[in-house]
């Protein structure tokens, strides 16, 4: 079996590992991450998504916190406080800076970001193949008001929005800047045209999945292609599992429930929904617009809920062949 999964971060990066432990030995998982949320930071090249999966799949993340590094420390950190360089709100630990040393380093020397990529996994081993969205630069911004100038608004990277502000104003739009002149990496295309199923793991539909969808050429070869997708809510009774979806969501004027993202995804991309079992009642509302939909447990609170949600993916994709 040929598995392809579009991935954010941290949801995204744990039902990865879900998935792993529900699929025999020998089949290939293909992850497709976002690179809309990367940005350069101290002169370096950070790729925040990437780095969640490859860490979580490797063995090598924060599991309290679902990004960083364990055992990390944060030396560098403090000193670049202490000579007053900003940003200070977005901070690396020492760990976690050697990856994107080595990762600018390449980058410079002209290596594509795929490339460099596959060298960073050689040394995690995930279990599966990571191929960024795209080579391109990408970057997610945010449309917010500006608080300098009353009725004006201003665009802020999507860290900044997330990080710095915490999502704690409102956001008017969502743009991925550079996706419609950028191109998929090498591989994404192919591993979508060989497939046996494509799944959207319950990563955030806006900046995360919708990222990636953004990218010419790759939202047209998942519809044409005749694997069944399927994909698990991020939205468990209105409410985001985790992070802040229902900001991204409302920015995008799409309303804060399951079934809602199903529709906003499409009838013309998706062939199979999961919702969770809270979330019954919208298993008619999504089979009415022609994707079906069942409801399960979909709450990750630990590795074996998340090879449950991935076992229930898997065979609803097994219905719709």
């Amino acid at each position: 079996m040929r598995i392809v999964a579009l991935a954010g971060g941290i949801g995204g990066a744990r039902f990865l590992r879900g998935l792993k432990a529900a699929v025999p030995q020998g089949t290939e998982i293909t992850v497709i991450g976002n690179t809309g949320d990367d940005i350069h930071l101290f002169g370096l090249k950070v790729c925040p998504d990437l780095d969640t999966v490859m860490y979580t799949l490797g063995g090598g993340i924060n599991e309290e916190q679902g990004w960083g590094r364990t055992g990390e420390t944060w030396s560098a950190k403090e000193e670049l406080a202490a000579y007053g360089v900003e940003p200070s709100w977005f901070g690396l630990g020492d760990r976690d800076l050697a990856t994107h040393l080595v990762r600018t380093q390449m980058l410079g020397a002209g290596y594509p970001l795929s490339a460099v990529t596959e060298a960073l996994c050689a040394r995690w081993q995930p279990g599966v193949r990571l191929l960024p969205m795209s080579d391109d630069r990408i970057e997610t911004h945010v449309a917010i008001d500006d608080p300098d100038s009353p009725g004006a608004r201003k665009a802020v990277h999507f860290q900044e929005y997330w990080v710095r502000l915490r999502a704690g104003v409102p956001a008017h739009a969502v743009v991925p800047v550079g996706a419609d002149e950028a191109a998929p990496a090498p591989g994404v295309l192919e591993a979508i045209g060989e497939a046996d199923v494509v799944l959207f793991p319950p990563s955030n539909p806006v900046v995360s999945i919708g990222t990636i969808l953004a990218v010419p050429g790759i939202r047209e070869a998942i519809a044409d292609r005749g694997a069944p997708v399927v994909g698990l809510s991020p939205i468990v009774g209105g409410a985001p599992v985790r992070g802040m979806a229902d900001r991204m969501l409302a920015a995008v004027g799409v309303e804060t429930s399951a079934a809602a993202v199903a529709t906003h995804y499409g009838a013309g991309l998706l062939d199979g929904w999961l919702v969770d079992t809270v979330d019954e009642a919208a298993v008619p509302e999504v089979e009415k617009v022609g994707i079906r939909c069942r409801a399960v447990p979909l709450m990750m609170s630990d590795a074996d809920a998340a090879a449950r949600m991935a076992r229930e993916a898997l065979a609803l994709a097994g219905e719709i062949q």
